[in-house]
């Protein structure tokens, strides 16, 4: 199953975000190298948020996310939310979805 984590971040948050950046980058990389974490990005024009697609058997798991990152623990992140996404088109054949 797929889910979608949904960040709303402060309108600062570019200038605010380098002492927590490397942080927030391990912990990103870290749910990649498990196969956890499909991709990952922040929103433009404006930057008002980022979206984080998930692969996993439950929502536990980006929640866990989002609950260790730096951006959310530090006040960054004013607002996350975690939705189930069923893919129509695109998703992987090896059935973990």
């Amino acid at each position: 199953m797929y889910y979608i984590l949904f960040y709303e971040v402060v309108g600062d948050h570019v200038t605010r975000r380098a002492p927590y950046r490397e942080e927030h980058l391990r912990l990103l990389n870290e749910a990649h190298e498990r196969g956890e974490l499909v991709m990952a990005g922040a929103l433009s024009e404006p930057v008002d948020g980022a979206v984080l697609i998930f692969c996993a058997d439950d929502a536990t798991v980006p929640r866990r996310f989002a609950e260790r990152d730096a951006y959310v623990r530090n006040g960054l992140v004013t607002r996350w939310k975690v939705r189930g996404w069923n893919v129509v088109v695109g998703a992987p054949s090896s059935g973990t979805a």
